[in-house]
């Protein structure tokens, strides 16, 4: 019974193929509205695929067991009220983040930064342009942003200590300004003052049109002599000892700020904690509406061409009526010919499907060579695009092919 089955199954394949290819124009202008219908699927969520892959890769930017405290949000975002109330906050201050450091016994390292933007670095005739962002940091500050040394040393505890006027470049400094020489023990200047390159860091890359490497990192002693201490709000970056303590370690840190800072009992915290997981998290709640935004386009195209697949296969059913009707004459069954049509009307969505599926992938990954990110294969979206086709063949292909079952054999046969 299996293999009858079987035979019964490839015969209608068979058939719809050569339905299909006998009716050349009519299969092509109902392959068109599921080649678009897939495409627009699939090329949607390869690019965002492309690009949360990028995104989540950039917004890594902490190091492992990292979080960072610092007085703004990430985002901000709320109406006017909102960004007052955050800009009215106190500062975090050099001491207030020496407090962390000191009593936060469940963490490995905590840095403490402070930033200047738009600055220019020089070496002899050559210069940068206005926009690299000078860090002032402690020497935890380096692997709680994850900034690995490449060649020379990081900044030290005694650079701290003596407020030394010594520097560590980024890498895109180093391209710019020491293209084909080594930047160790050369002077650079910014702003007026005179630096010792004491090393430079691994190439991080760039993320959503920015460069990640575009900064230089001093002594924050060295920062605050230059560019003062007062009316200025510090970074303080926390790695936990170990991912099973990273929550309780966030906890810690909020109570010792909430204590240093005088906030009350019942009081919203007068600064922001953040890390990557909670970055990715924001980035994957702003997509989500996008790509329900999305979905309910492709769905309407999928829809319309579902009315298109029912009526075309409408027409094919009248178009071959003489043909049901020879067919029921020797003793075709109902199901037969239900399984015919309905298989039709699947294969034409699989076709479509598959033609949409590689266009999709090929349109979505345009936007990974555009922006230099990694191509990726969505294997699920194209396995589920393949699953709405069939879905799509079946319900739009059933009435068509319950109308040709039940053709009278006798009116078809006499059917011009």
């Amino acid at each position: 019974m299996p293999n009858v089955q079987y035979i019964e199954i490839k015969e209608s394949f068979l058939m719809a193929l050569n339905a299909i290819r006998i009716n050349k124009l009519r299969s092509s202008l109902t392959l068109l509205g599921i080649v678009i219908g897939v495409f627009s699927i699939v090329a949607v969520m390869t690019a965002m695929g492309v690009m949360q892959n990028s995104i989540e890769s950039g917004l890594s930017m902490l190091g492992t067991n990292t979080f960072q405290v610092q007085k703004f949000p990430i985002t901000m975002g709320g109406g006017g009220r909102d960004r007052r109330m955050f800009r009215n906050r106190k500062d975090i201050t050099f001491d207030q983040g020496l407090a962390v450091q000191h009593r936060a016994t469940l963490a490995r390292f905590v840095g403490l930064e402070a930033w200047e933007m738009g600055k220019v670095v020089k070496v002899e005739r050559e210069e940068t342009n206005p926009s690299v962002m000078l860090a002032g940091e402690t020497p935890e500050g380096l692997p709680t942003n994850n900034w690995i040394v490449k060649e020379g040393r990081g900044l030290n505890q005694s650079d701290i200590e003596y407020a030394d006027n010594v520097i560590v470049l980024g890498a895109n400094v180093v391209d710019k300004l020491f293209p084909f020489s080594n930047p160790i023990g050369e002077q650079v200047t910014i702003d007026g003052h005179r630096y010792r390159v004491i090393g430079y860091f691994e190439q991080q890359g760039g993320f959503q049109g920015s460069n990640q490497d575009n900064f230089v990192a001093m002594p924050i002693s060295t920062f605050f002599n230059t560019y003062g201490e007062q009316n200025r709000s510090i970074h303080i970056m926390v790695q936990s000892i170990t991912r099973e303590v990273y929550d309780d370690a966030i906890e810690q840190v909020r109570g010792i700020l909430r204590s240093v800072r005088r906030v009350s009992p019942g009081e919203e915290d007068e600064f922001a904690i953040f890390s990557n997981d909670s970055l990715i998290e924001q980035w994957n709640e702003l997509t989500f509406y996008v790509k329900v935004g999305i979905g309910f386009i492709s769905f309407i195209a999928l829809l319309a061409a579902g009315i298109g697949i029912m009526n075309i296969m409408l027409v094919s059913v009248t178009e071959r009526t003489r043909e049901i009707g020879i067919r029921k004459a020797v003793g075709t069954k109902k199901k037969d010919i239900l399984t015919q049509f309905i298989t039709e009307a699947i294969v034409l969505c699989q076709v479509g499907g598959v033609i949409g599926v590689i266009l999709g992938i090929l349109g979505g990954n345009l936007a990974a060579l555009a922006f230099d990110f990694p191509a990726i294969i969505p294997y699920d979206w194209a396995v589920i695009g393949l699953v709405i086709c069939s879905v799509v063949g079946i319900v739009f292909g059933t009435y068509p092919a319950w109308k040709a079952a039940n053709l009278d054999p006798i009116e078809s046969l006499r059917y011009e």
